[in-house]
């Protein structure tokens, strides 16, 4: 026979005062033991769980986390489906705190969805599903994530649970950008927005959706458009005090840096975030914002080999770092060329650091591109510089009245045109 105390407030305290962590936590499962089922028994029982669930987290103890959720089975059982859905839920995000733990979650996650299928726990094995497919989607398991989420939503759908559907949807949006397809993550977005119209949202999956159209019009290259939903979104989630607050922020300043605003970043920062819970990824930010500023590569390359995970690594700013350099190097090479209306190529390869069959590529697209007025005189290996052309006001005029004159004539040929016929 089973070992237990009774579940009282007086075995609880017993439990807390005990000088070892490992005999708390043995205490604590005693107390778990307890074959009565009362009231009072069942909520001693889950202040014996939240304290365990405290104890291992404090410990960083993600195994026992995992074992406590598949002991509880039985305990499920004797007690109510909110109830059971809040310790779940608890042990889950307990879980999802400990770095390095995105394997075991998943695992966990996949055998609560089994059992919840089995004890036919259906609000629950919904809401666990979804939860799947985000851990799935995180650890890039596309394929898997997308086929839970197309049964899923069809399943939710008929079921018409407003509140999950918008979650899911934004799920699905989230993993169609990150498959590149657009098209259909704007089309999951608008079915979010859709259901979330009928329903009361709360401010994390408000500042979630948000979010996500700040990243679709990220990849759009409405940088002024997205800048303001992802200030919406890092108000929202500082409110409620979520981690992806800093996420909304750094990619706020991506695009004021993208929009040539890299002067205001660093008074952003200071204004909006406390000095001590800055991190790694704002600072980021504020180099790229100062190499910028200055139009300096040589800082834009130290930028990135210093903050190389919060960079390179990061897939949405990754795929900016490639036009955020290009318009680097085009503003540093237009500051090289400004003093100068001959200047040999060789003399700028060798300040800007670059091999001349590439920087007289990026001078023939530059002039094409119409970002200075120049030429490029190969025979002599120099860049002839011009100044901007001044343009006349009788010029355009001019061009007006010709085109006027036109219209004119092809409405003589119409008219003859008939006459004749």
């Amino acid at each position: 026979m089973a070992v237990f105390l009774p579940a009282t407030r007086e075995s609880i305290i017993l439990a807390l005062r005990a000088h070892h962590p490992y005999e708390t936590i043995c205490l604590f499962y005693q107390i778990l033991e307890d074959p009565s089922f009362t009231p009072y028994a069942v909520s001693m029982k889950v202040l014996a769980i939240n304290n365990l669930i405290d104890e291992f987290m404090e410990r960083k103890m993600p195994e026992d986390l995992f074992g406590l959720l598949t002991r509880l089975r039985p305990f499920f059982s004797s007690i109510n489906n909110a109830k059971t859905a809040k310790i779940v839920w608890d042990i889950m995000d307990s879980l999802g705190k400990m770095p390095g733990t995105s394997d075991l979650q998943i695992e966990l996650c996949r055998e609560t969805v089994q059992w919840a299928r089995a004890e036919r726990r259906t609000y629950l094995r919904r809401r666990l599903e979804a939860r799947l497919a985000a851990l799935l989607l995180e650890n890039k398991e596309y394929l898997e994530a997308l086929t839970l989420l197309s049964g899923l939503v069809k399943e939710v759908r008929r079921l018409d649970d407003k509140r999950l559907l918008v979650d899911i949807h934004l799920l699905e949006s989230n993993l169609h950008s990150s498959l590149r397809d657009l098209p259909k993550a704007k089309a999951a977005l608008i079915a979010a927005r859709t259901a979330a119209n009928a329903v009361y949202l709360p401010p994390a999956q408000q500042a979630a959706m948000d979010f996500q159209s700040g990243i679709l019009l990220l990849e759009e290259k409405d940088y002024r458009t997205a800048d303001s939903y992802f200030f919406e979104a890092f108000e929202s989630f500082t409110d409620i005090e979520d981690l992806k607050g800093i996420i909304s922020l750094k990619y706020m300043l991506l695009c004021m840096i993208i929009l040539d605003q890299a002067d205001n970043v660093a008074d952003i920062i200071s204004n909006e975030v406390d000095y001590h819970n800055r991190g790694r990824d704002l600072d980021a930010m504020e180099a790229i914002a100062n190499a910028r500023s200055k139009r300096s590569l040589t800082l834009f390359e130290i930028a990135l080999r210093d903050y190389k995970a919060q960079l390179e690594e990061d897939p949405i700013v990754n795929r900016h770092l490639s036009s955020l350099y290009d318009t680097l190097l085009e503003n540093n090479l237009c500051r090289l060329i400004e003093p100068f209306s001959r200047v040999e190529i060789a003399h700028i390869s060798e300040l800007i650091k670059l091999p001349v069959d590439h920087l007289e590529r990026k001078l023939s697209q530059m002039i094409l591109d119409k970002k200075f007025t120049g030429i490029m005189d190969q025979g002599a290996g120099c860049l002839v510089i011009f100044d901007d052309p001044k343009l006349h006001p009788i010029y355009p005029e001019t061009l007006e009245t010709i085109l006027n004159a036109g219209k004119v004539v092809d409405s003589l040929y119409a008219r003859s045109a008939k006459i004749i016929s």
